[in-house]
């Protein structure tokens, strides 16, 4: 059993990764100023991006919820490993060898890291059976849908081979074990033991963001196969199907260029998307698409304006309509307008390409209608317009789903289609939607509204932020000269950030901050993060906002002339304030007294040390 890794090793593989790229994998970031990336925070659910990132600092901090961290800390929040799996993970992307403690090499990793390697191997095992001759169904599958061999290679289909052991043999044959096989669930328990869990099927590898694969869909190919149409990878520690999009780690870069997003219902419809050049489309595996799939395809939009697009492609018949309404159900959860293409004839991407071509797939997504047109003459099939009570039903029922839109230049507009609809004067569906829209309004507040609680004493401990600070110019003096001296200290004169880091600072939260960098080799990569684990509370978070927040200049070379600015603003607000104490002091003092003669040599030398630094302006 090894222990510890070195602490040198987990110093080494931290300076060599760029948390940019780490977190850039599961959030959409932009620029937010010199030095800073911004995106939505993959910790809690926020319509705007409060998510800061600085790469020179190898540190994030969200100004919504208070995460901060470095990239050990990001990975451990977002997939729930331990430190020792955050450092091996980290070290394999770069190529880095791991030493531990009692001297020895890296061993083999346990734990998460271990079912990602099991289902890494199985997905080669099974693209490595599509070419045997024992897979003529799957090729011939693919091949009658227009998926030649290029195409399967890309999406990495394989095969899995209809005996019972073809995988667990191959793979334990590789080191791994039967358990690790089970909880990677590429296997199954049965009474004489564990058994491959894909017999005689189509396999599409199911990746995460970054490429790794979590598990696999499989598609039955032959009648004998008592088995469902579609099975899946039941859930692991690594593989959250309500979390899992297929085709997210292919599709997410054009998702984030674009801010546009197709939703198809199964892995050939991916397949024809992406080849037809519609390179953001994703599907859900095995399941309905809801909150959490939302939460994911968000983070990757960077949908934080009504500028992006959601496009969803649904069957035309009940079990579509149905998928429809639930999509809508959660609609309001996106700042991007929500669109339904639907092909005609019921043709899904994958036939309709097959039939027509790749520019009609293209078409098809051109001629999207909004999700509220969709949802509002779904809601009116049921209702005969014929007829007097008909429509009055139909109203009532459409309504509230007008009165549902949120963006109020578009709501008369719908209430004009939806008059059309009907045949009914514009001002009575007006009326039926501002009815409509108070229901729902009145409803909201009272489930919006808490309980009664006792009050509470404040708690003495709040958190600062720098929304929080005092405005007064010595405040925004000390606050931008620590945010400058955290994200250029590296930069700058070290003499001068020595100088002005030794003299105290005049609000509390920020000489805590202060204190903190006392002594810190600002030449050192990740000294910054550093010193803001190290700020007692309730000031940390303060100091990761310094550390995160928009530093005021226009690019690194003003950034540091501001910097150097302020140090000196802060040296000479201390020559000045002495300057005033001492010339106080000698008011009370015989000029030609020891003491006197002291505090005049003192003046001149402040007098001088004053000059230069005005020189050096």
């Amino acid at each position: 059993m090894a222990g510890r890794i070195r602490q040198a090793d987990v110093d080494e593989v931290k300076s060599r990764t760029n948390i940019a790229d780490v977190i850039g994998e599961r959030v959409a970031l932009k620029s937010a100023g010199v030095g800073s990336l911004k995106g939505l925070c993959p910790f809690h659910d926020e319509r705007s991006p409060s998510f800061n990132v600085r790469s020179q600092s190898g540190f994030y901090h969200c100004f919504g919820c208070g995460e901060s961290g470095d990239v050990y800390s990001f990975l451990r929040a977002i997939d729930h490993v331990s430190f020792t799996e955050a450092v091996e993970i980290l070290a394999g992307r770069i190529g880095y060898t791991l030493h531990y403690e009692d001297g020895g090499a890296a061993p083999e990793t346990a734990g998460r890291s271990r079912l990602y390697a099991a289902n890494s191997a199985a997905a080669e095992f099974y693209r490595a059976q599509l070419l045997t001759p024992d897979a003529d169904a799957g090729r011939k599958f693919l091949g009658e849908r227009g998926f030649d061999a290029g195409a399967a290679a890309h999406f990495g289909v394989g095969y899995a081979p209809r005996g019972w052991q073809g995988l667990t043999d191959a793979l334990t044959a590789q080191g791994f074990t039967r358990d690790e096989l089970t909880a990677a669930g590429l296997v199954s328990q049965g009474q004489r033991g564990v058994y491959d869990r894909f017999r005689g099927r189509l396999v599409w590898p199911i990746r995460d963001l970054t490429g790794q694969v979590i598990g696999f869909g499989a598609r039955r190919l032959y009648d004998d196969d008592n088995g469902p149409k579609y099975l899946n990878t039941p859930e692991t520690s690594i593989y959250k199907k309500a979390q899992v999009l297929y085709g997210l780690d292919l599709a997410k870069r054009d998702i984030s260029r674009q801010h546009r997003v197709v939703v198809v219902e199964g892995y050939t419809d991916v397949m024809a998307c992406h080849l037809a050049g519609i390179t953001t489309a994703i599907a859900t595996c095995g399941t309905a698409f809801g909150a959490d799939h939302i939460t994911v395809l968000r983070r990757v939009m960077g949908d934080d304006s009504t500028a992006g697009e959601v496009i969803f492609t649904f069957d035309p018949d009940e079990a579509g309509q149905k998928a429809a309404l639930r999509a809508f159900a959660d609609e309001k959860r996106f700042a991007a307008q929500t669109y339904v293409a639907v092909a005609p004839g019921g043709l899904d991407p994958c036939d309709l390409r097959l039939q027509r071509g790749d520019g009609a797939v293209r078409l098809l997504m051109e001629a999207k209608a909004p999700m509220f047109e969709f949802v509002i003459d779904q809601r009116l099939k049921g209702f005969d317009l014929a007829s007097v009570e008909g429509r009055a039903g139909a109203l009532r029922s459409a309504a509230p789903i007008v009165a549902e839109i949120r963006d109020p230049a578009l709501r008369p507009g719908y209430t004009r289609v939806l008059a059309r609809r009907l045949g009914l004067d514009l001002p009575e569906v007006e009326k039926a939607v501002d009815r409509a829209a108070r229901a729902g309004s009145a409803a909201s507040a009272r489930r919006s509204t808490p309980e009664p609680v006792e009050p509470e004493a404040v708690d003495p401990q709040l958190r600062v932020t720098l929304a929080s600070l005092p405005r007064s110019p010595d405040v925004a003096l000390e606050r931008d000269t620590l945010m400058g001296f955290l994200q250029f200290g590296h930069r700058l004169d070290p003499e001068l950030v020595e100088r002005a880091i030794a003299l105290p600072f005049r609000h509390p939260a920020l000489e805590a901050v202060r204190q903190s960098m006392l002594g810190a080799d600002m030449s050192r990569a990740g000294w910054a993060a550093d010193a803001v684990t190290s700020v007692r509370e309730p000031y940390r978070g303060l100091a990761a906002e310094l550390l995160t927040g928009a530093f005021p200049a226009r690019d690194d070379a003003h950034a540091i002339a501001s910097t150097t600015d302020l140090a000196r603003g802060i040296v000479m607000r201390e020559i000045n304030r002495e300057k005033v104490e001492l010339r106080g002091t000698i008011q009370r003092v015989a000029p030609d007294s020891d003491e006197g003669r002291a505090i005049s040599v003192r003046l001149r030398d402040l007098e001088n040390a004053r000059r230069v630094l005005l020189a050096e302006q």
